[in-house]
């Protein structure tokens, strides 16, 4: 990339969207942007005057592990040739973080710092969401808890009492409609809140270990019955018999088996909602590359290409009318691919409207010293 003559650091650090500080060896800050300034505030005054020492103090807010403060970070980065991530709290959001060496051209070594700056709005348009949804339900079990009360108590004229049932029937399967769904909903603020706060991370690194993948996907297969894929609202069927899978036998992944398992379900639940009944969705693994990738692949009705950039954005639903006529909430994709990240995988999806769709995810293979040298 060439620069023009006229064109200064500093115009372009104050051009980039994250946060940037600079130290130099003797620990005083020499360098920062605009975006450090919104970030940090007044506290970037408190680093310009105390240097390295003010930015450890705040950047290792809520840290008790000795391995994650910021000289334990910036002492693996000084020896990496690669920035290391990290992460830090302010105003009790977790806020990603990344450290780097920079070389100067006299032989100093600089340390780089850049915060990200975040950007909770699919939490604030899901709080909203999920109080809407709590209050439409509160409101409905209430009016059909009432009716069912007065049609025991008052049953109409000549009422049988298959006909009452019936009707009883139909009431309590509006409220279990709508409790599902307030459900379904709250698993999805929970998952969000743990992405939100970088909870997820830790959970995975807790609870990853070694997954023999043919056995996983057969108990996984046997208990997919019992979680609600489809809205209530759709007709009863049993997924199983529309899927058909083909794990090799000597595939194993290093991975969190609670998490993977939710992901897959969402795979799931969007292709059986997004294709016809009758139609067969396929679950593929293979090696590559030392890493595992899991294919899901369905005939449905498939994304449009000037839809695709929206599949991966919260509450960003595809606007196709086979697809809107679904009932969702738009985020659960969203939250796979952070899910699939905090495992250090990568997400993507191909597809062709009217021929259908396959989601890919790739997830590390299991090597005998996996549970110790893995990359974070």
């Amino acid at each position: 990339m060439v620069f023009t003559k006229g064109l200064q650091s500093q115009a372009v650090l104050d051009g980039l969207g994250q946060g940037v500080l600079i130290f130099d060896s003797a620990n005083r800050l020499v360098m920062d942007n605009l975006a450090a300034r919104v970030i940090l505030g007044a506290d970037l005054k408190l680093i310009r005057s105390e240097g390295w020492r003010a930015a450890s103090l705040l950047f290792n807010t809520r840290h008790t592990d000795p391995d994650k403060t910021l000289d334990a970070v910036r002492s693996k980065a000084m020896a990496s040739e690669r920035p290391l991530r990290f992460s830090t709290y302010r105003a009790g959001e977790h806020v990603p973080c990344w450290a780097a060496a920079i070389h100067g051209s006299g032989g100093e070594v600089y340390t780089m710092l850049t915060i990200d700056a975040p950007d909770w709005s699919a939490l604030t348009e899901l709080v909203e969401k999920y109080l809407e949804e709590v209050r439409d339900a509160t409101a409905s079990t209430a009016g059909h808890a009432d009716l069912i009360m007065q049609s025991v108590r008052r049953p109409k004229p000549n009422e049988t009492i298959e006909q009452l049932g019936r009707r009883i029937s139909g009431f309590a399967r509006i409220i279990d409609i709508h409790m599902t769904r307030l459900g379904a909903l709250t698993n999805l603020v929970e998952r969000l809140e743990k992405v939100r706060t970088n909870a997820i991370r830790d959970e995975v690194r807790a609870s990853r270990s070694r997954i023999v993948l043919g056995e996983f996907m057969e108990d996984f297969l046997e208990e997919l019955n019992d979680y609600p894929l489809a809205d209530p609202e759709t007709e009863a069927q049993d997924y199983r018999q529309r899927l058909q899978a083909s794990i090799p036998e000597n595939i194993v992944l290093f991975a969190s088996p609670q998490h993977l398992a939710v992901i897959l379900r969402d795979l799931l639940r969007n292709a059986i909602m997004y294709s016809l009944k009758a139609t067969p969705i396929y679950i593929v693994a293979h090696v590559r590359d030392k890493m595992v990738q899991i294919d899901v692949i369905d005939e449905g009705y498939g994304i449009r290409a000037n839809e695709a950039e929206r599949v991966f954005n919260p509450f960003m639903r595809s606007r196709q009318p086979q697809i809107m006529g679904e009932f969702g909430y738009g985020l659960s994709l969203y939250l796979c691919k952070n899910e699939v990240e905090a495992m250090n995988g990568r997400i993507w999806f191909e597809s062709e409207e009217g021929l259908g769709t396959t989601f890919s995810l790739k997830l590390a293979a299991w090597r005998s010293d996996s549970s110790g040298s893995e990359s974070e």
